[in-house]
């Protein structure tokens, strides 16, 4: 039998019948499977991929976009992967390159690791902010007030919109949305009955993600992540704007600890939209 040329397989959609596929790619790259989390991303955004002649995928991607349907504002790429045999032959690129071609004068972000990073940037992205993941158990501060967090309920949806929206700039309706069935846990922040902040954990292999994690300051945002932490028995793992410094330092002084930098990278804009002020962590680096 003739061997099919990659070159010569189309790139197509991704729906959630690839979830395992997606899943045994991310295996295959030394990642954890993540099923629940691209479940969430194969519905709240558009897939790409590219079949494997002998079964699975090559490659896949996914961008999530912001903003309205027609027209988005920005586009969020990320699970950015080729299986370990196809690596450095092109098909990154290729994927790459298919993503800024469908997406057209749409602005680009994502969160590169130093790997990737050189590919991002001969295609034109430039790196624009940085990310720390932080991951362990934090442990209790008698410091910080958590009286004025709670459960969201389904009528806190519409204020939680209008808040995600003025902090990154664009309609996250589609993510936003999915939180409530897609984390175990959804909370908000109060200040004399209107809503400050507001963030989830879901669950990641054997960790709580926090994520997005949105606060009008660095105080209320510690509230939240307390809050989070006192709901689960799992350590909790997040990606903190590097310019958050205090929260940080706060983190890692309650016993979580550093394990990785990512670069957030833009193309077509020279910094994310919004109030990074108030936007402390994404809901994944997947999605921003």
């Amino acid at each position: 039998m003739p061997t099919v040329s990659l070159a010569a397989v189309p790139i197509r959609r991704l729906t959630l019948r690839d979830l395992t596929a997606c899943a045994d790619l991310s295996e295959n790259r030394g990642w954890p499977r993540e099923e629940h989390k691209w479940g969430f991303l194969l519905t709240a955004g558009t897939a790409y991929g590219i079949d494997d002649p002998e079964g699975g995928l090559v490659s896949a991607c996914v961008v999530t976009a912001y903003g309205p349907r027609e027209r988005p504002v920005l586009g969020a790429v990320g699970m950015v992967l080729v299986a370990e045999r196809h690596a450095r032959q092109g098909v990154g690129r290729r994927m790459m390159r298919h993503v800024l071609a469908e997406m057209g004068t749409t602005p680009l972000t994502l969160h590169a690791t130093p790997n990737g990073r050189p590919l991002y940037e001969e295609l034109g992205f430039k790196t624009t902010g940085q990310a720390e993941m932080v991951v362990g158990r934090l442990t209790p501060d008698v410091t910080v007030d958590t009286a004025a967090t709670r459960a969201a309920t389904a009528e806190d949806l519409s204020a939680i919109l209008r808040l995600d929206e003025e902090v990154f700039g664009a309609d996250r309706t589609p993510i936003v949305t999915r939180l409530p069935a897609f984390a175990d846990q959804l909370r908000v922040a109060e200040d004399g009955g209107r809503i400050t902040g507001y963030a989830a954990a879901w669950p990641n292999m054997d960790t709580h993600v926090v994520g997005p994690l949105i606060a009008r300051d660095t105080a209320t945002a510690k509230a939240l992540m307390t809050s989070l932490a006192a709901g689960t028995d799992r350590p909790l793992r997040t990606d903190i704007d590097a310019r958050h410094e205090e929260l940080l330092s706060w983190v890692k002084e309650h016993g979580m600890a550093s394990v990785a930098f990512n670069s957030v990278m833009t193309h077509g804009i020279t910094g994310l939209p919004g109030d990074w002020n108030r936007r402390f962590a994404p809901v994944t680096v997947a999605a921003g």
